[in-house]
């Protein structure tokens, strides 16, 4: 699934598809769980409107318009957003905007049908922005020492939680978790002022080395532009197990925590 730094990538590439524009024609496929709002609805309220900024929220993006509305863009697990100039619509393609300006489109094309769109009318919000907590870039360690210290569940939990810090996902917990040399089995709750400050640190240096690294292209991932991420190969951890620790060379061991694997090093994370 993409996490912060792949919809951080997305939303810098596709700003320039959307910012200015307006939209001129919706195209989708048929009603599905992929539409939050149904594709009739989507066509009456984007047709004709100028978008204003692209943000994201987490793992979100939303697109203010210029009646005050937005579109909300979640990818999912295997979602991408194109620019028609880099691909053609395929039969993963479900939402297509076109332009007043007769330049590129914007794609958002699914296989599995994970992400999800959605307009908000001026003044409405979603359930799912509503409880995101704090940006993960943003992260500190007293938010995080707060967060975690009435918490029996495992930290790697805790840090998956959107409520507890919104953007991070299986592969940046693995990473930071690394970074900070704390085992993702520990209960949050026994991790010191000091653990919490270094991990708060890890995070964003890992999310952070992630967008300067165009994202993780794992799987389902690619550049709107249609090239590829590249920090899969600087992972420490995360994909590994069974291979020797970068640092000390102890095989790199594979777990299951609340269904989700992660990779860590048992004698570099305590």
């Amino acid at each position: 699934m993409p996490e912060l730094p792949e919809v951080e990538v997305t939303r810098r590439a596709v700003t320039g598809l959307l910012v200015g524009r307006r939209v001129t024609a919706v195209a989708t496929t048929r009603p599905s769980a992929f539409f939050l709002t149904p594709p009739k609805t989507l066509r009456m309220r984007l047709e004709g409107r100028v978008v204003q900024r692209l943000e994201r929220l987490g793992k979100y993006l939303v697109a203010t318009l210029d009646d005050g509305s937005r579109l909300l863009l979640h990818l999912g697990m295997t979602g991408q957003l194109w620019s028609s100039a880099a691909r053609a619509p395929d039969a993963h393609t479900h939402l297509v905007l076109s332009f007043a300006d007769r330049g590129p489109d914007l794609l958002f094309r699914d296989a599995r049908k994970f992400g999800k769109v959605r307009w908000l009318a001026p003044g409405k919000s979603d359930p799912r922005l509503d409880k995101l907590g704090p940006d993960a870039l943003s992260i500190t360690g007293e938010h995080l020492f707060q967060s975690a210290r009435r918490r029996t569940a495992a930290i790697k939990t805790v840090l998956l939680d959107q409520k507890v810090l919104a953007g991070v996902g299986n592969i940046y917990a693995d990473e930071a978790l690394f970074l900070a040399a704390v085992k993702p089995t520990r209960r949050a709750r026994s991790l010191t002022r000091i653990e919490c400050d270094r991990l708060a640190r890890g995070i964003v240096r890992v999310l952070e080395a992630g967008m300067a690294a165009g994202g993780s292209s794992i799987d389902d991932f690619v550049r709107p532009d249609g090239g590829s991420g590249s920090y899969q190969d600087q992972h420490q951890v995360y994909g590994r197990g069974g291979e020797p620790c970068p640092a000390c060379g102890q095989p790199i061991r594979r777990v299951l925590i609340g269904q989700r694997s992660s990779c860590f090093c048992p004698r570099c994370q305590r």
